[in-house]
């Protein structure tokens, strides 16, 4: 008695296929009928039936969204994203949109100052914009003798702008003032910056908020069923918002984009910041959606036409391949599912895997009706599909388990792009099997034989070397192996987000040159708890008066002994060589001080101070770096990614090692956020997740080769040799020195899935062929003559269409293309000659000659 798996009726359920020559049952015969009777006896109603269907998806194409927002760069149910979140609330701040200005000529020169001034006042003429802060308006406040009581009065205060202070003056403010040194102005005095500030959307950020609450109770298993109606509400409200402010600030953007390109003649420009990155990260999302489709259409209309030489097999495969990528667009439309820079690829890869379907199939056919010309085309056709459905089937089974591991990632965009290719091959396999077999009975017979040369194909070189040097197949493959694990050994996820981009684009240009010359650029919070006695609250209030002759209450931090802490703290900080901008309380007090000939101001004073001093210096100095009402100071940085002389990890080490060691901190009392920390987080938890992914994918494949196969033989020896091609692609990484990031991370896995595709379809048929004489050579002959072609016309398709990747302005999709594509030629390779040379070798089907 068959043993019958689950997964045997998930076949029989899904696609009603489960048939081979000379096969007897009643229920093989009874699938055989329906699948004959409802496709094949009637094409024309299966043709206008199916395209009905992706007519309909098609209808919601304009629904498809994009989406960069910085969801798509954090560890999903991070504890540091929900503190990040949290003090994100506490101290907020508005985005801003960031001019490198970098002029000609002097950049103090009148005729450059002019031009900076229209600039900036053109600027703020924009929609969408709060204020422009530029070297000319912000207050001189250092080097101009101006006392600490006259801060409070702007009438005294002056600015390059207003005055007629001399250039050495402005210079020494801005080099010297903690506020702007480095901010605003570089080291070599000709590069400046504009800060174009945005207003606060706080109904997006209340939406973000409220989201991610219900998101954090939903994970849980905690919802109500009225929070989860609230969640679905919210969160539709929040994609709606999304959209909206996307809309927003690609308006913003592109208006900035126009006004600075009718300044390049006095300067060069660049333009940065959060909001621009998020804009052209949705610019390249398209741009390579575009590209991706283009460019693998036309690749697949000249691959097809050199293998197969004929125009039916062509626009079959394009009918094929392109129903499959409409139907999945419009799907996500339908769904609000939005694709990302990770998911962007989405359409290259169903669209190469789509056509390694219709490959085997037409392969199959072409083979089918060289042996048997007399057979009619529906025979044929049925002939066809009852021999190659079940290995497609696995294949495509196979290839959804190494997507659908990438949801162990925790990242969201990453998981989407798992589900969302796992959806995508079941479209592709269900499309492929209706419309390829009912297109083609609707075609006479071909007899010109052009393509169908099954005698003496060129795979049979690889039969030969297989056959002659197959000894030093397998050494080799071992040597291979353990280079290979060496190089893993090697392996690293230390990246910058700077690299991500290719030279010639404006956020590469952007980026570096506010990280080299005006801060850095990917930010860092220091956050630190004070304890006052057993407490971490300021309880004890303490009172002054003021000149008037009025209480004043103290703030906790307006203490000397506070303000010391906090200012050791920032001036190591500071010091550091990795670090560019760094704004805290302490850069106040380092303002008073000078202005009060550089003696620290008393209790008494600093309570005054922080009483008397103007709302926007208050919103600029105070608000967004410690919180009244508990004892908590935070201070800013900004990491400089071009220069950085130590790793992520030892750079924190270093800081905690101060504040515990120098400070006398506790651990508990220190915490790091921003995107800094959420980043690196999302990588380490990539590179942990490397090895439970894989090893969920071996897993799956390894179950769904004992179903296929029958035979933990065989299952062994499919594994063993679908090891090499990941361990190639990650020791080649490991040697080359190409760290991990969030789109290499995904190969492993997905090569496993693809690559074990043809080592299914070569053992299936070496199954089906061994019987006949029971000899091994003779059937590896046989498979090469046969399937091998299929499985190198695919795998070339497969490899060259993940070449067209390297067109990505996105360097880790470029990544992503050519170790994939390089994998599957190792792959490649493997099957043709060490799968065939194991087979030979451990003669897992039994003994030769016993028929």
């Amino acid at each position: 008695m068959r043993l019958l798996f689950p997964t045997d009726l998930l076949y029989n359920n899904c696609i009603n296929l489960l048939i081979y020559p000379g096969g007897k049952t009643h229920v093989k015969k009874n699938i055989s009928t329906i699948y004959d009777s409802l496709v094949l006896k009637r094409p024309i109603v299966t043709i206008i039936v199916t395209l009905a269907v992706v007519g309909f998806f098609a209808w919601h194409i304009p629904d498809f969204k994009l989406d960069a927002s910085g969801d798509s760069l954090v560890l999903e149910n991070d504890a540091d994203l929900y503190y990040h979140r949290l003090i994100s609330e506490r101290y907020e701040t508005a985005e801003i949109l960031v001019i490198t200005y970098t002029a000609h000529t002097d950049l103090f020169a009148t005729e450059t100052l002019a031009d900076l001034k229209e600039l900036r006042n053109e600027l703020k003429q924009l929609d969408g914009v709060d204020s422009v802060t530029t070297i000319l308006d912000v207050p001189l406040i250092v080097s101009t003798g101006i006392s600490l009581s006259d801060i409070a009065n702007k009438d005294k205060l002056q600015t390059l702008e207003k005055s007629g202070l001399d250039k050495q003056t402005v210079i020494n403010e801005l080099t010297e003032n903690p506020l702007y040194k480095g901010r605003l102005l570089s080291e070599d005095g000709r590069t400046t910056a504009l800060l174009v500030n945005l207003p606060i959307n706080q109904v997006y950020r209340n939406l973000l908020a409220r989201r991610y609450k219900l998101r954090e109770k939903k994970s849980l298993g905690q919802l109500s069923g009225q929070e989860t109606v609230e969640f679905d509400e919210v969160s539709a409200a929040y994609r709606l918002n999304l959209t909206r402010l996307q809309n927003e600030e690609n308006r913003l953007v592109e208006d900035v984009r126009q006004i600075i390109g009718n300044h390049r003649e006095h300067a060069d420009l660049y333009l940065g910041g959060v909001p621009m990155i998020t804009t052209d990260m949705i610019a390249f999302i398209e741009n390579d959606l575009l590209v991706f489709g283009v460019g693998v259409f036309i690749f697949l209309v000249i691959t097809l036409s050199v293998i197969f030489r004929k125009p039916r097999w062509v626009a079959l495969s394009l009918l094929c391949c392109g129903a499959a990528v409409v139907t999945m667009i419009g799907l996500l439309g339908m769904m609000d599912w939005r694709v990302t820079v990770i998911s962007s690829n989405f359409i290259s890869l169903m669209l190469i895997l789509t056509m390694a379907l219709t490959i085997h199939l037409i392969e199959r056919y072409l083979e089918i009706h060289a042996r048997n010309p007399e057979v009619n085309q529906r025979y044929l056709v049925l002939l066809t599909v009852q021999t190659i459905a079940r290995p497609c089937f696995y294949t495509a089974l196979t290839t959804a388990v190494a997507f659908i591991s990438l949801v162990v990632s925790g990242i969201r965009p990453v998981i989407d792009f798992g589900v969302m290719m796992s959806i995508g091959l079941i479209v592709s396999f269900t499309l492929a099997f209706l419309l390829f077999p009912a297109s083609v009975c609707l075609l006479n017979k071909d007899t010109s034989g052009a393509g169908e040369d099954f005698s003496n194909p060129f795979t049979m070189v690889f039969a030969r070397i297989t056959e002659h040097h197959g000894d030093k197949i397998i050494i080799m493959g071992l040597i291979l192996t353990i280079i290979s694990g060496i190089g893993i050994a090697r392996l690293k996820v230390d990246n910058r987000f700077i690299d991500y981009f290719r030279e010639k684009t404006e956020i590469f240009q952007g980026m570096s040159l506010i990280d080299r010359k005006l801060g850095g650029t990917t930010p860092l919070d220091l956050v630190i708890d004070f304890k006052f006695g057993e407490t971490n609250n300021f309880e004890e209030e303490e009172f002054f008066e003021d000149d008037n002759g009025e209480d004043v209450e103290a703030k906790w931090f307006a203490d000397v002994y506070t303000m010391e802490e906090i200012e050791a703290i920032h001036d190591y900080l500071d010091a550091l060589p990795e670090t560019g901008e760094v704004i805290s309380l302490a850069t106040l007090g380092k303002i008073t001080s000078r202005l009060n000939d550089n003696i620290p101001l008393e209790n008494y004073e600093l309570a005054i101070l922080h009483k008397k001093i103007p709302a926007d210096i208050r919103e600029m100095l105070v608000n967004p770096y410690v919180a009244e009402d508990i004892t908590q100071a935070r201070f800013t940085m900004r990491i400089i990614e071009s220069g950085q002389q130590l790793g992520q990890k030892k750079l924190l080490a270093n800081i905690k090692n101060f504040l515990v060691g120098e400070m006398g901190l506790a651990e508990e009392q220190i915490h790091f956020t921003n995107m800094y920390i959420l980043y690196n987080n999302m990588l380490d938890s990539l590179f942990k997740s490397q090895i439970m992914t894989i090893g969920m994918v071996f897993l799956g494949i390894a179950v769904m080769f004992l179903i296929l196969f029958r035979s933990v033989y065989l299952a062994l020896i499919a594994i063993a040799k679908n090891i090499l091609p990941v361990a190639m692609v990650l020791g080649l990484m490991g040697w080359l020195d190409i760290s991990l990031d969030m789109m290499t991370i995904t190969i492993a896995s997905i090569t496993i899935g693809i690559s074990v595709d043809d080592t299914i379809h070569y053992i299936h048929r070496f199954q089906k062929e061994f019987p006949l004489d029971r000899n091994y050579l003779a059937t590896m002959n046989r498979c090469h003559r046969s399937i091998g072609r299929a499985i190198f016309y695919t795998t070339i398709t497969i490899t060259i269409g993940f070449s067209i990747l390297v067109m990505s302005n996105f360097i880790p999709t470029i990544y992503f293309g050519l170790f994939t594509g390089f994998a599957m030629l190792v792959a490649l390779l493997g099957d043709l000659t060490l799968l065939p040379k194991l087979l030979v070798l451990c003669k897992p089907l039994g003994r030769e000659g016993l028929i």
